[in-house]
């Protein structure tokens, strides 16, 4: 996975979530309980090099969100509640009391904390936290292409309308980034994605209803670390430091030189968990 990390024995644990579903988790590691709750089109397989790290001083459970890896699917009546009731489970399996969530993770870590004092401390690494509208326009044509199987033109919708991607992105036609996907984009961690690209249409859309609702979050009693990339749009930094502000307990760090990705990246996934470390200890 990288070089520079050495993956400990893998244990797998599975829990019922509230409607009967699957939530698969992989454990390694010793000492206090700790939950990693991962992000969009990642499986718990993007995040053993961070959560290798953190097992230097935990048991680690890396969940499998459902609809990926050893757990069930999404269902019909996906929702963010879903997922909430998801790591419930997980944590009343475990009897974690840290958890670390990225991205879409984040999002459920912090909803989840907002109503059940479950955690006694929480670092997040750029949580999915809605400030301001969630683009949507890229949705429909990110489903047709989808249903007819072109995964690579679905991704580039998806890329390219969602807000994440580099400006200059957003004027290249169509087809030509799609040419390059299909160049650039290949191997198991591709074939991960491409299994996911429902599953992130469906996350989006929940993303999307959360829009409105930041304050709610001022309900969250737990310390809370949030972690922030260097690289991540000067826009993006600016809406974090608004979840911040919202949050009674929480301290914002910039990890400089990384972006949004990071924490599944083979070398930059460790560097994550190295600052989320003294925190959770």
């Amino acid at each position: 996975m990288s070089r520079n990390i050495d993956i400990p024995p893998l244990h797998q644990g599975t829990v019922r979530s509230a409607d009967g579903t699957a939530i698969g988790y992989r454990t390694m590691g010793a000492g206090p309980d700790l939950i990693v709750l991962g992000g969009t089109l990642r499986t718990s397989e993007d995040y053993l090099p961070l959560a290798a790290t953190l097992a230097r001083s935990f048991t680690v459970h890396v969940v499998d969100r459902r609809g990926r890896g050893a757990s069930g699917p999404q269902g019909p009546d996906y929702c963010l509640a879903k997922e909430v009731e998801d790591l419930r489970a997980v944590q009343a399996a475990t009897g974690a009391r840290l958890a670390f969530g990225h991205s879409y993770g984040g999002l459920v870590v912090l909803e989840t904390a907002r109503t059940f004092p479950l955690f006694d401390r929480i670092a997040v690494y750029e949580p999915g936290v809605p400030c301001s509208p969630v683009p949507t326009g890229w949705m429909a044509p990110f489903r047709e292409r989808l249903a007819t199987g072109d995964h690579y033109g679905a991704f580039v919708h998806f890329i390219r309308g969602s807000g994440g991607a580099p400006a200059f992105m957003t004027t290249l036609p169509h087809w030509y980034l799609r040419t390059v996907m299909r160049l650039v984009l290949r191997g198991p961690s591709w074939e991960r994605m491409r299994s996911l690209l429902g599953e992130c249409l469906a996350e989006h859309e929940q993303l999307a209803a959360q829009y409105g609702r930041l304050a709610e979050f001022a309900d969250v009693t737990a310390p809370v670390l949030l972690l922030v990339g260097g690289r991540s749009k000067p826009e993006h930094r600016a809406e974090f430091a608004m979840v911040r502000d919202t949050l009674p307990d929480a301290t914002l760090e910039t990890v400089d030189g990384l972006g949004h990705l990071s924490p599944t990246e083979p070398r930059s996934g460790p560097v994550v968990a190295e600052r989320a470390l003294p925190f959770l200890l």
